[in-house]
């Protein structure tokens, strides 16, 4: 069972370093709807004003968490298959 486990929890490892990020990015959509302050309607307001290093700030933010939870997903990979090496 353990060795089935690691093998199919891969594409698992995927979905959920992929999803994290998207769960960020639609807290944008989310806080305009239920009108909540955050990253979300901050952003929004800097679009609409014009503030242009407001939302390349934020743009670069939400880019640094899609790296970040890559990075974290290649490394789980490392763990769960031995077989997948870094050089």
């Amino acid at each position: 069972l353990i060795h089935v486990l690691r093998n199919s929890l891969i594409p698992v490892v995927t979905l959920i370093a992929l999803g994290i990020p998207t769960i960020f990015s639609g807290a944008i959509i989310t806080e305009q709807i239920f009108r909540v302050n955050g990253l979300g309607q901050l952003l929004i307001i800097a679009i609409e004003g014009a503030d242009i290093p407001l939302v390349q700030t934020l743009t670069f933010i939400f880019a640094v968490l899609i790296v970040f939870f890559n990075l974290i997903a290649d490394v789980v990979y490392g763990i769960l298959d031995p077989r997948i090496r870094y050089d």
